[in-house]
């Protein structure tokens, strides 16, 4: 369906093109709903300004009603501003969703052509350049408004919000809110809410390191209305100002709780006291309502009985990510006692290293799991989707039939699952076994050489000792789940080297020592998930030659996002030939975070990700590397729908400023989302210049972490 520029001023007078006349032996020739389902899947700005063009057929279905009256921009990279607007005067009136989420390149001024959609009823403008005076006037004209996403930025005066849009926010019954700056927002003028969604991304200081207070809210006139809240939601980024922050909008809701609350969530990094406010709160919650999605900061439920008077009515999320679960707690509140949980789709037990011990106060890291409390776990919540065991030494004994990955494998509803490295293991490491890391500084023959892109870079016997062992219970794992789209293994001590608001991490733990037994063999069994999207591997210091990845890009064709981390001996990189033989097979692939001390980003890397033609973001992470500047540079002329490059080495301030203005030079024109960022990883000033990062980029390619069940399916 090629486009065409001629403007479609009478199509019925327009004569039938030569597809058309050809009738079934072309794509025209299926039936509408087949080329309505096509079509969906065609960006909204291409399907109305491009696709709509070609014939009388393809105008009709390009405004078909299931088409426009939903139109997703969010990563959308080539919706440039004239585009946005052109978007907007054809099929405005007919929009009644519209997600704008981190379009951070549109202009204040393209967004506020939102106010002509008037049919809205649910749009996301997170990430998107608005004053209060902007969203004062857009607001106004959504009368059919009921859910909204915005930002609320430094210089927000609720003050400025006309009596339109506070009627319209009166109406609204879904908010989302990233705060950037101590406020309320428009909470205070949303009296129907229902659910509430809070990202605090507050930093403690200014960029001029003036200290910021949470007390700024203090003396709003008006407080949130909670009346009719049924979801709670509140992700906080670190800073203690975050925490001042949200203890003011947890404050109205310890007064009086929401008798119809069924889901309370809060995400803390680190720890978060209590107060007597958040007491009560709990308690009330506890006395007056039943929970189906619950997520708590640690420090509230270590060591106190909170959970014994939790009511639940058929909970779909639970969240203990961090806490000091015990045993106890697991099976009688979790796992309610053994008993059917089916309900059940989204677990997260990342960081709870006692929760599968039998014993929690004598269990060591390297103790077994015991199996009998994972069975049960698995019994109960047979239907689970999303399972978080990372961030833990999970290790299983030799016993048959009690492995963990043998008893995961009864979990056949999973679409995701996030497990540390060791849990995978076989079994512990054995007197009589030579240890793996000092084979690990042995070189195969011929890696030292230039890899020639598309020719085999190793005889075949060496493939061969990277094919899955049927033996293996990671092996047997693998072909269970043969439906998962998302898969982490993380090594239990894993610390990425990229900060969040804080300097960079210069030392990082030694891995786990089982985790030396998990290598290319094991990574290579991940080949068998067809459907997989998504894959994190971080902290395999069994790797040897990296053989593992070439069986991933040849059958995980689905593949869209890549994340790998630390991957073999930390002072030499003898992956790199493998991994630019994947690359060649990864034609999916958008998303790629490379985090590995001391790697060269060469030419022979750059041309190997040259042909993942369907890359945008790219993100590497490197302790002490280095770049070739002009091989970045070729490669951004080569993958024209790149627009993310960030770069975080050992190279000197002058080469990364150097590289980075030659890049925004040479493409930013052409490419309007285009952001680079080329910095040296351990200079003093990266806080300040990762604060500049799009928040859409620094939350899910930047910053590593683990985000199997992060947060409830479908949020928003």
């Amino acid at each position: 369906m090629a486009s065409s520029g001629e403007d479609m001023t009478n199509d019925d007078d327009a004569p039938p093109t030569a597809t058309e006349g050809a009738g079934d032996a072309h794509l025209l020739g299926f039936s509408d709903e087949i080329l309505l389902h096509i079509l969906s899947h065609v960006p909204s700005t291409d399907l109305v300004l491009n696709v709509r063009r070609t014939c009388r057929k393809l105008a009709t279905l390009c405004l078909d009603k299931s088409l426009v009256h939903t139109v997703l921009l969010q990563k959308d990279y080539q919706a440039s501003e004239d585009k946005v607007k052109q978007l907007v005067k054809a099929i405005g009136q007919e929009i009644q969703q519209l997600n704008l989420a981190g379009c951070y390149w549109l202009s204040g001024s393209t967004v506020e052509h939102v106010a002509r959609c008037r049919s809205l009823v649910k749009v996301n403008l997170s990430g998107c350049h608005l004053t209060s005076l902007r969203l004062s006037k857009m607001l106004s004209a959504l009368q059919h408004l009921r859910s909204l996403a915005i930002d609320v930025n430094p210089g927000f005066d609720a003050s400025q919000l006309s009596s339109e849009c506070k009627a319209t926010l009166s109406r609204v019954q879904e908010l989302k809110q990233t705060l950037f700056t101590p406020s309320y927002g428009v909470v205070p003028c949303c009296a129907s809410l229902q659910k509430l969604l809070l990202y605090f991304e507050i930093l403690d200081r200014t960029r001029e390191g003036a200290v910021l207070s949470g007390q700024l809210m203090v003396g709003q006139s008006n407080v949130p209305h909670y009346q009719n809240l049924r979801i709670f939601y509140a992700r906080l980024a670190p800073g203690h100002i975050n925490q001042e922050v949200v203890r003011l909008y947890l404050a109205v809701l310890s007064d009086r709780t929401p008798e119809n609350l069924h889901a309370f969530l809060i995400s803390v990094p680190g720890s978060f006291a209590e107060s007597g406010a958040t007491k009560n709160l709990l308690d009330s919650m506890a006395r007056n309502v039943a929970l189906d999605a619950l997520q708590l900061p640690k420090s509230w439920l270590n060591g106190s009985s909170l959970l014994q008077h939790m009511k639940f009515s058929s909970p779909f999320y639970f969240s203990f990510s961090r806490c000091t679960l015990s045993v106890g707690h697991l099976i009688q509140r979790v796992i309610n006692g053994g008993k059917d949980l089916r309900s059940l789709a989204s677990l997260n037990l990342s960081g709870c290293v006692h929760c599968l011990s039998s014993d929690p106060l004598l269990h060591k890291a390297e103790d077994d799991i015991d199996s009998t409390i994972l069975e049960m776990l698995v019994t109960s919540c047979c239907n689970l989707r999303h399972l978080n065991l990372s961030a833990a030494h999970h290790h299983s004994s030799e016993g048959l039939g009690r492995h963990l990955c043998q008893l995961l494998a009864r979990l056949c509803h999973l679409r995701s699952l996030s497990l540390p490295v060791c849990s995978v293991a076989d079994s512990a490491p054995r007197p009589d076994r030579a240890p793996a890391q000092p084979a690990m500084h042995a070189v195969p023959r011929g890696f030292g050489k230039k890899v020639r892109i598309g020719v085999q870079a190793w005889p075949s016997p060496f493939l061969s000792q990277a094919a899955p062992q049927p033996s293996s219970v990671f092996w047997s794992l693998m072909k269970s789940l043969r439906f998962l789209g998302h898969l982490e293994l993380i090594g239990s001590n894993f610390s990425s080297a990229m900060p969040r608001n804080e300097p960079a991490i210069r030392n990082s733990l030694p891995p786990c020592s089982r985790a030396q037994n998990v290598g290319d063999s094991e990574v290579a069994a991940i080949g068998q998930l067809a459907f997989l999207r998504h894959l994190t591997l971080a902290q395999l210091p069994g790797i040897l030659t990296g053989s593992g990845l070439v069986s991933i890009g040849l059958q995980c064709q689905q593949l869209q996002s890549l994340s790998l981390a630390n991957l073999g001996m930390m002072g030499k990189v003898v992956y790199l030939p493998a991994l630019s033989d994947m690359l060649a097979h990864c034609r999916r692939l958008k998303d790629l975070r490379l985090e590995q001390p001391y790697f060269s980003a060469n030419a022979q890397f750059f041309q190997a990700l040259s042909q993942c033609s369907s890359l945008q973001r790219l993100c590497l992470v490197a302790r002490s590397g280095t770049l070739q500047p002009d091989a970045v540079l070729a490669f951004m002329a080569r993958c024209l729908h790149v627009v993310v490059c960030h770069m975080f080495t050992g190279e000197s301030l002058t080469t990364c400023r150097s590289l980075q203005q030659s890049l925004l030079r040479s493409f930013q024109a052409e490419r309007p989302a285009l952001n680079v960022v080329i910095f040296p990883l351990l200079h003093e000033g990266l806080t300040d210049v990762i604060r500049d990062v799009p928040m859409t980029h620094l939350d899910e390619i930047t910053l590593f972490k683990s985000r199997v069940a992060e947060e409830p399916p479908n949020l928003w």
